[in-house]
Formats: C-alpha cells, sequence, structure tokens
C-alpha cells in the first residue's frame, strides 16, 4: 500500500509539473468521450432488463414474432351524445384501418354474434335441465288451465330462472365477449367511447410507437369533431402512449435532476472552499471523468436504463467527494508554507491513497451488483464501478496539472479558505463522549428493534406516475371494456394443443373458484363450442316448447326472457368461419394463420406484483399434453420474473457486497482490525436506515433495493479516511476531525445531492430511489461524525487506562522481584 501511495505521488508530481501535457491528453479523451456519448438512447422497457435466457423473454420473442403487439393504441372521443359516439366510431375506424403500420381495428364487440348463440356454450347435460324446467313449468300451467283439477296443497310454480346455469358459465369466453348491454365500446353516461387500433409491432420498440401514435393523432387532427357536438374532443391512450409518456417523464427527470444535482454540488463547493477556482479545481477532473465513463458506456452497451441513465448526476457526486479531500488536503498544506509541488505530492500520497482504497472498495461493490442478472442492477453496477476508477484516474491526471497551472498563474489560497484548526464539535465529543456514545447507544438500538417491520413493496403501481394523463384514460377505457386490455398469451403448436391448453386452464379456474387470478380464457376452438349438431337437437324441443308457454300468464321479464330463448333455440350450429372477422383477427398471426393462440385474461391488477407472481404460477402450473412447459408470453409473466429475481439475488448481492468490501480493506489497509473498523460505521448505519424505514413509512421494493449494496461501497470511505488520518504518527484528534470530518460530511453531502436530485423525480420508482439514498446518507452523516468518533474516544481512553494499569502492574511487580525503585523503572 505504501508503494502505491507513494505512485500516486509521483503521478500527482509529473502532472504538475507538466500541465499542458496532461490536460491535453484529458481533453482529447473527453472529447472523443462526449463524442460517443451523444450515441447514447434512453430504453426504459423493463423487458429489456431481463436476461435471454429467461422463459418470459424467450415467450415474449415467440409471440412478438408469431402474434404482434399485444396493447392497443386507444382513441377516445368524448363530449356527445349516444348517437354521435357511435357515429364518430363508425367515421374513424375505416380511417384508422387504412394507416400503415395498423394491423385491424376494433369499434365493436361482437357480443350480439354470440348472444344469440349462447345455448351452444352449454353442455348437453345442461340443454337437457332447461328442457325439463319448461316442461315442468308447462305441465304446471295446464294443470292450473283444467278446471276439472283441484290442488290438494298449494304448490309453487316451477322456476323459469337460470340464473345458476348462466353463473355456471359466466366465466366462458363466449359470455364475457357478449356481456356488455352496448356493442359499441361506450360508457353513455360519461359521454366517452373508444375505438382500438392494433398495431404491428410491440410498443416495446419506442420508434416504432412515436411513429404510429404520431399517425393517429394526424389522422384524429385532421377529423372535424364539430361535427359531432359542440365541445367534442378526442384524446389517446393505450399500451403504446402510456409508455411514451413514461418514456418522456424520465428523460425530463434526469434532465431536471441533473441540473439540480450540479446546481447544489456548486453552491455547497462554494460554501466549502469560499473559492470559485476551488470549486473549478473539484468540478474538472468530475467532468473528464463523466465524459470518458459515457464514452465506454457507449462502446459497451449503446444506451442507458432506468436507472443508469441517472449515473451521471451519481458519479458526479461520488466524483466531488475525492475532490473535497484532495483539494482540501492540497490547501491544508499550502497554509502550513509547503510549495505547489510538494504539497500535490503529499496530498496525493496519503490523501490520494485513501481515495484509491474507497474508490477501489465502491467499484468492488458496484461490481459485485453487476453480478446480478437483472439488466437494471448489471448495468449500473459496471458502469459505476468504472465510473469510479476512471474518476479516480481523472483526479491524479487532470487535478495535479490544474494545480501547477493555477500555481503558475500565482493563484494562492489564503488561510481563511480552510478549516480552522479546532472544531467546537471535535472538543465536545472529546469531553463528553461517554454520554454521546450512550445516547447514540439507545438511540441505535431503538432503531434496530424496527428492522423487522420494514415491507417489501410488491405493487409495480406504485412505481408508476398514475397521474399522468395517458394512465388515467387507460383506467377509464379499461372500465368500458370491461375486461384487461393486455391478456397473456399461451402459444401452443397446433389446433388439438390449443383446445387442450384452453379447456386446462378453463377447469384449473373453476378448480380454484374465487381464489383464482384468471378471469376468462379464450381461443379460437373455445369460441367453438363441440357437439353442436346433438345441442341443436334439444334446441329444437326446447323451442316446441317454448311456443306452447301462455305468455299472458308470465311477467312482463319473464316474456323477455322466453322471447331471448326463442331467438337462441332458433340459431342455427357454426363453424370457425361463421364467426366474425372481428373475433377472428384477435386470433391471427402476423402472417394470417389463425389459431395457436389461447388468451388469458387476468381477473387481477396486473400492477400488483404478488397477484402478478400468483397469476404466473396459475398459468405455470397446467401441464401441456404431452407433458413439458407452458410457453405463456405477456408483461405479467415478464414482471413475475424480475420479482423472482430481485427477492432472490438481494440477499445474495447483499452478502457478497459486504464480504468483498471487508476483503478488499483487509488486503489494502494491511490488517482486518483496521478493515472491520472501517466497515463498522457503514453496517450500523445501513440498520439504522432499514429500522428508520418503517418509521418514516418507506419501503423497499424492486429498484430501491440496489441502494443497499451501493451504500456499502459509497460510505465505507468515509471511515478509511478519518481512520487513516488518527493512524498517522502524532495525530490530534480534534485537529484531524477539524480537517477530515469537515471534508466527510462534504463528501456525503455531495454523494447525497447526486443520489438525492432522484427524490426531484416524477417517475415514483426513482424518486423512491433518491428517498432511500439520502436518508441513508443523511444516517450515515450522523454515525460517521456523531456516534463512531464517541465511541473511537471511549475505546482508546480504554485502552490508555488498560496500558497505564498494566504499565504500573509491571513496574510494581519488577521491584518486589528485584527491589528495584522507581527511579529505576522504565515509565
Amino acid at each position: 500500500m505504501q508503494r502505491v501511495e507513494r505512485g500516486l505521488g509521483a503521478l500527482a508530481a509529473r502532472s504538475h509539473r507538466r500541465p499542458v501535457l496532461a490536460l491535453g491528453l484529458a481533453v482529447v479523451l473527453a472529447a472523443v468521450g462526449g463524442v460517443l456519448s451523444l450515441k447514447l438512447r434512453l430504453n426504459a422497457n423493463l423487458v429489456d432488463l431481463l436476461p435471454r435466457s429467461f422463459q418470459s423473454v424467450q415467450d415474449l420473442g415467440e409471440l412478438e414474432s408469431r402474434f404482434g403487439a399485444l396493447g392497443w393504441v386507444a382513441v377516445v372521443g368524448e363530449g356527445g351524445d349516444t348517437a354521435s359516439l357511435r357515429r364518430f366510431a363508425d367515421d374513424l375506424a375505416p380511417q384508422l384501418e387504412k394507416l400503415p403500420g395498423i394491423r385491424f381495428v376494433e369499434k365493436e364487440r361482437t357480443g350480439a354474434f354470440f348472444r344469440d348463440r349462447a345455448l351452444y356454450f352449454l353442455s348437453e347435460e345442461d340443454l337437457k335441465e332447461v328442457h325439463r324446467r319448461l316442461e315442468a313449468r308447462l305441465a304446471w300451467e295446464r294443470q292450473r288451465a283444467n278446471p276439472l283439477y283441484v290442488p290438494l296443497v298449494d304448490e309453487p310454480a316451477p322456476s323459469l330462472d337460470f340464473s345458476d346455469l348462466e353463473a355456471k358459465y359466466g366465466g366462458a369466453a363466449g359470455q364475457k365477449l357478449s356481456g356488455a348491454q352496448d356493442d359499441y365500446y361506450l360508457d353513455a353516461k360519461a359521454g366517452r367511447v373508444v375505438v382500438l387500433a392494433k398495431p404491428e409491432t410491440t410498443s416495446a420498440d419506442l420508434a416504432y410507437s412515436r411513429r404510429i401514435v404520431d399517425e393517429v393523432r394526424g389522422l384524429v387532427d385532421a377529423q372535424d369533431l364539430s361535427k359531432y357536438g359542440p365541445g367534442f374532443r378526442v384524446d389517446i391512450t393505450g399500451t403504446f402512449q402510456k409508455k411514451l409518456d413514461q418514456q418522456q417523464q424520465i428523460v425530463r427527470d434526469i434532465a431536471v435532476s441533473s441540473a439540480v444535482a450540479t446546481a447544489l454540488m456548486l453552491l455547497y463547493l462554494l460554501f466549502h472552499f469560499r473559492s470559485p477556482v476551488a470549486v473549478g479545481l473539484v468540478l474538472t477532473p468530475v467532468g473528464a471523468g463523466l465524459a470518458w465513463t459515457y464514452g465506454l458506456v457507449a462502446l459497451l452497451y449503446g444506451q442507458v436504463n432506468l436507472l443508469t441513465g441517472f449515473l451521471g448526476a451519481i458519479l458526479g457526486g461520488l466524483g466531488v467527494e475525492h475532490g473535497i479531500h484532495l483539494l482540501g488536503r492540497y490547501l491544508q498544506l499550502r497554509t502550513q508554507g509547503e510549495d505547489s509541488e510538494r504539497a500535490t505530492r503529499e496530498s496525493f500520497t496519503h490523501t490520494g491513497g485513501a481515495a484509491l482504497v474507497s474508490a477501489l472498495v465502491a467499484a468492488l461493490t458496484f461490481f459485485v451488483l453487476g453480478t446480478s442478472r437483472f439488466r437494471a442492477f448489471r448495468e449500473f453496477g459496471v458502469i459505476a464501478g468504472i465510473g469510479m476508477l476512471v474518476l479516480v484516474a481523472a483526479y491524479v491526471l487532470v487535478l495535479p496539472a490544474l494545480l501547477g497551472l493555477t500555481a503558475r498563474l500565482g493563484w494562492r489560497p489564503r488561510h481563511a479558505r480552510v478549516a480552522p484548526r479546532e472544531s467546537s464539535m471535535g472538543r465536545v465529543l472529546v469531553r463528553h463522549r461517554g454520554a454521546i456514545t450512550a445516547i447514540s447507544a439507545v438511540v441505535l438500538v431503538g432503531l434496530f428493534s424496527q428492522v423487522p417491520r420494514v415491507r417489501f413493496d410488491y405493487d409495480f403501481g406504485t412505481l408508476e406516475d398514475q397521474d399522468l394523463p395517458s394512465f388515467v384514460l387507460d383506467r377509464q377505457v379499461n372500465d368500458i371494456i370491461g375486461y384487461s386490455q393486455t391478456p397473456v398469451v399461451v402459444l401452443t403448436r397446433d389446433e388439438q394443443e390449443e383446445h387442450a391448453m384452453a379447456s386446462a386452464l378453463a377447469r384449473r379456474q373453476r378448480e380454484r373458484g374465487k381464489d383464482s387470478t384468471i378471469d376468462f380464457v379464450a381461443s379460437l376452438s373455445s369460441l367453438v363450442p363441440r357437439d353442436q349438431p346433438r345441442k341443436q337437437v334439444v334446441l329444437r324441443d326446447i323451442h316446441a316448447l317454448l311456443e306452447n308457454v301462455p305468455e299472458e300468464r308470465l311477467s312482463a321479464e319473464q316474456r323477455a326472457q322466453v322471447a331471448q330463448l326463442r331467438r337462441q333455440t332458433q340459431a342455427p350450429p357454426f363453424t370457425l368461419a361463421d364467426l366474425p372477422a372481428s373475433v377472428r383477427q384477435q386470433f391471427t398471426g402476423r402472417e394470417g394463420t389463425t389459431g395457436g393462440f389461447v388468451l388469458v385474461y387476468p381477473a387481477v391488477n396486473q400492477s400488483d406484483g404478488q397477484a402478478v407472481r400468483a397469476l404466473a404460477r396459475e398459468i405455470r402450473g397446467v401441464t401441456p399434453p404431452g407433458g413439458g412447459r407452458v410457453a405463456a408470453a405477456g408483461e405479467s409473466m415478464v414482471m413475475a420474473d424480475i420479482l423472482d429475481m430481485v427477492t432472490h439475488e438481494a440477499p445474495l448481492i447483499l452478502g457478497g457486497a459486504t464480504l468483498a468490501v471487508l476483503l478488499a480493506m483487509w488486503m489494502t489497509l494491511g490488517g482486518l482490525r483496521m478493515a472491520v473498523l472501517c466497515l463498522l460505521p457503514t453496517v450500523v448505519s445501513l440498520l439504522a436506515l432499514i429500522g428508520l424505514m418503517p418509521v418514516v413509512g418507506l419501503e423497499f421494493n424492486y429498484l430501491n433495493i440496489l441502494i443497499i449494496p451501493v451504500l456499502i461501497g459509497t460510505t465505507v470511505d468515509a471511515g478509511v479516511h478519518l481512520l487513516t488520518r488518527l493512524a498517522s504518527p502524532g495525530s490530534d484528534f480534534v485537529a484531524v476531525y477539524s480537517e477530515t470530518g469537515r471534508a466527510i460530511a462534504g463528501g456525503l453531502l455531495t454523494s447525497a445531492m447526486g443520489f438525492g436530485a432522484l427524490f426531484l423525480a416524477r417517475h415514483p420508482g426513482l424518486n423512491s430511489v433518491g428517498a432511500l439514498a439520502s436518508l441513508g446518507f443523511a444516517t450515515n452523516l450522523l454515525v460517521m461524525l456523531v456516534a463512531f468518533p464517541a465511541l473511537l474516544l471511549v475505546l482508546t481512553a480504554r485502552g490508555h487506562r488498560k496500558r497505564r494499569a498494566r504499565l504500573d502492574s509491571e513496574v510494581k511487580e519488577r521491584a518486589a522481584a528485584g527491589g528495584t525503585g522507581p527511579e529505576h523503572a522504565t515509565p
């Protein structure tokens, strides 16, 4: 470690002597990195965050190649009466179908077709039960009509209520599709109608989504809406519009958060150093390092994801921490009379060594996070790990060169710009170390007791901005449609397997009853009932009975029911070819082939992570004919896999990060005792943070849980800086605390600013990352500057007392054994 420190000092001194060469190299590298980073694009698609080897990802890829897009572009007309709403849908649908990239359009349900043929979906036994009830009622009516019949008891009329049979088949696809009162997707009370356009390609392709939505919006804008009534208006929602709105929100969040983080760090550095030149000295290496880092990111990945898009602000905050320690030490040495080159060499030899250790430890922690199979975590870990090392390299190359250049230009720091020799807080810690340690212990034990109360939030809905206009309107559209717009699609090889899977899923749904997560199952085969010729024979018999029903003796409701039954019993059998085109097109692949798809409509909120996991288990729990696995594709299956993976990997990554940090510090600091002491405040502050979360109402989720290993790597350097300075020969606690404690506070604050800027994000998931990170850095700051130093002072005082007692005992033993007088004793 000493050789590494001397090497850092020598490199820094060389850059100091040749500033133009060092800065020229830095500028060239930054320019190359900047040009490469211009090609970076944000990809916020959750599906792309899973490994390609995952079952749900493979199934989704097959679905997209065979079936096409799952979601819709939903055009919503509002502000007219029922007639004008229908007219709007009739006018718009054929124009939408002509747009390139739109496969088909739905403006009406197929309810009338299935309502007239509803009896074919009953089993033959249940049709015979309908016949039996009608026959019993007719016999009862004939008896009552016979003047010679005298009832011995007052028997009630046999019921014509078939609600029990309706409930039995209420979950079937035909009944679901025919259940609405209006065949249009229309809400007369709200004055709203929906027209659904099915694009060719998935919404994961954001460029395609933007083009499709823009084409639809352009078509709508060209319409004369005034003919549908004054105040008639049109808006767009659906999967494609929601993805675009969320993408736009995240891009806005990145811009705002990065700008705010930069402004906050700039203001803090001005407050910390009281010098614009010093601020430039700290920020210039960070800017160069970020340009280099994002150039490497462009070469490695070509894009950033939901989390790595914010790494500029985060790495900026972490990088500024190194600058505060290095420049702070340099200024301290300059005010003590050292020349610029010697102060630079000394700063990078000792403080630079500690910065290198902390950067290596942080990078190692990030690289452990980079072992995750969850791409968001893996790319975050790899990019952050590389970024930490690149930032240290940028400081070694750029900061000494800037110091050499400013020294040549005559800039000298004044004594007022550095921390005072003594800190009042340091003196308070020395004077009241016992009381502060005891109070801290009580507070920490209280927080530790709350750790079991922390919870994991499985609700994906809380991680999206549900107040975005397209999200609000989409929920209203779902209410009009009556079932989910995004079913899970089970892929099958042929018609026989399709029918078997549809039957097995429907049977599983019936077996689970109210506990089932399935609303209904639809396939082409399930929409064409079997044994129709045999059922038609029973229907003819029922129709003959209905002709003899005395309608004058029935209530109005019963007469309507009989009329409906007559119409249904006259319906002829039907085949696949008889199904309406609007039905067949929902089961038609991109190549025009029909069948091979079973649509499973969820009965649960697809934002509820636990419910989505239950849905995935229920679907995958069905055994396909011939064995094997169920090929089920949809965002619900992807969400279930993300939650399963994150909850499985989180403890492993946390344990691996902690062990890696401990081993790294043991090797670099040269002793296990020093490594444990440096890690202690981080572990304590993390436990305190977890205990504090239920107190302030924070919960873990699949995004913010990465903050825990990140905090391990980014807060441990505070302990390294403090303990390495205190371990220096002749160090004074108050003096070290005044200088290093101020730098630690500044480093933690700027790190918190980088993460905390996410607290301004409108995206709730990213907002939760910022909130948890800010709370974590604040907790670590209190532990690092109050509880931990007080404990060190208590342990040090106790060690001194033990050593004095041992020396006194040795002196007495020697005196008793050899008669050595006190004047000959070793002091």
